[in-house]
């Protein structure tokens, strides 16, 4: 029997976040539901990758002290668990999910697990689909190849639910359709109803991101004063079955919620907000009011959506060469002026030795890093030299952090705090795959 409200907590707004809002929600909350969203475009390839090297890894790293301390409050409480802590290998995930209840003497624990998202296979049988963010086809990064996944919706975890089983992990799901799911669920909509996947979608989007609409991300000390930001509470949202929504916080936990933190949240990662495309809808923001009913309460209304498009986007990972960096602190009197020689002085001994980079940055942190050069800029007393450079040969990328460390004697004076690394570029591009040729299963696991 369909209820008439639920109120869903956000655990989690990426794959490092913390946990003890999380608890603070199950125990104080009176929440029905804990949803964890851990997926960065880039987290299911690079988990991909950790897979290959460990066939029982590939789920989220901090899978096993999450679960450790927030299952037993789930117990405790009635609440159920929704994740995309699988990454690439939710079936590994559920398991070691059970392994750790029974640990923590929690013996009737079962995880209903959504598959379907990894569609590698389909995506490398048609080379000629074309990447919607360069037009070429994707037989140009199949060699690099490391993952594809589709960004499924709410109704796979609405499936899940209805197993009865207390924990759902998945894979790839769109960010809002993992709030969502429990929504239909539990209010009993139609996946068809658009009026109330419009709001249920609005709902899931300010929740996605946990603490930034608490004022985690809104903060900026002066203009947007945020209370007690080391103790930052995560939102929940009141939903009831005619489509109304409240966000709010605990009351005892930091942060605020109010009209200019969902505003923030509710435009983040909004391309076109006539059109903010996902699997369950197309949601049209434009018209949504946000009304403050009370302290840290935001009452979110207006929303509207229009029916689903005829594919799922997919999110493709691939190996794209290497990234080598090496940097060195210059400080006092005249720091910049030895820190862009220093620079300078490196690029002209990778010249010298005939090495050539496809890319190469040379920048002052605390300078020109993130806004790049200006005259008008008052100059630090200490700074940072970072030179990075790109290649598809992990030897020249080596390369570029041995030179900054040789600055040390044969450079400008007062260098100190040298460091070097090389990384394996992870790109990120993505094509439309045809909903039809993506099927979902839903596959429980239990105490071993």
């Amino acid at each position: 029997m369909a209820k008439q409200s639920v109120r869903i907590g956000a655990g989690a707004g990426f794959a490092s976040d913390r946990w003890e809002p999380a608890v603070e929600l199950i125990e104080q909350g009176g929440i029905d539901y804990i949803v964890f969203e851990c997926l960065a475009e880039r987290t299911i390839a690079r988990e991909t990758l950790a897979r290959r090297k460990d066939p029982n890894g590939g789920y989220n790293p901090r899978l096993e002290p999450r679960m450790t301390d927030v299952l037993p409050a789930c117990v405790a409480h009635g609440v159920r668990l929704v994740t995309n802590q699988g990454a690439a290998n939710p079936l590994g995930a559920a398991r070691k999910t059970c392994d750790i209840a029974e640990a923590s003497g929690l013996h009737d624990i079962r995880c209903a697990v959504l598959l379907g998202d990894d569609v590698t296979e389909l995506i490398a049988a048609r080379p000629g689909l074309r990447l919607l963010e360069s037009g070429d086809p994707v037989e140009s990064i199949l060699p690099g190849l490391a993952a594809a996944n589709a960004y499924l919706g709410a109704d796979g975890v609405r499936d899940a639910l209805a197993t009865g089983a207390q924990v759902v992990i998945t894979g790839r799901v769109a960010d809002p359709s993992l709030f969502i799911g429990p929504m239909l669920f539990e209010l009993g909509w139609s996946y068809d109803d658009y009026a109330m996947l419009a709001h249920a979608s609005a709902a899931g989007h300010l929740l996605e991101c946990a603490g930034q609409v608490t004022g985690g991300y809104f903060a900026d000390p002066g203009p947007k004063d945020v209370p007690a930001l080391a103790r930052l509470g995560f939102p929940f949202a009141d939903v009831s079955a005619a489509g109304a929504v409240i966000i709010g916080k605990v009351e005892a936990a930091g942060g605020r919620v109010d009209i200019a933190t969902c505003t923030e949240q509710l435009l983040y990662e909004v391309h076109d907000p006539s059109a903010y495309i996902t699997p369950d809808c197309v949601l049209d923001v434009t018209a949504i009011e946000l009304h403050a009913v009370a302290k840290d309460r935001v009452r979110v209304t207006g929303a509207r959506a229009r029916p689903r498009t005829a594919s799922y986007k997919v999110s493709i990972g691939y190996l794209d060469g290497y990234l080598g960096e090496g940097q060195l602190s210059y400080g006092g009197p005249n720091a910049v002026a030895r820190a862009r020689l220093a620079g300078e002085i490196v690029r002209e001994r990778l010249k010298l030795r005939g090495l050539h980079y496809d890319e190469l940055r040379i920048e002052l942190i605390g300078v020109d890093s993130l806004h790049g050069p200006a005259a008008d800029r008052p100059e630090p007393y200490e700074v940072r030299l970072r030179v990075v450079g790109r290649t598809r040969e992990r030897r020249l990328a080596e390369e570029i952090g041995w030179e900054v460390e040789a600055l040390y004697t044969n450079g400008p004076s007062g260098g100190a705090g040298e460091s070097r690394q090389v990384r394996d570029v992870l790109a990120v591009q993505s094509v439309l795959l045809p909903r039809e040729l993506v099927k979902t299963r839903i596959e429980l696991v239990g105490p071993r």
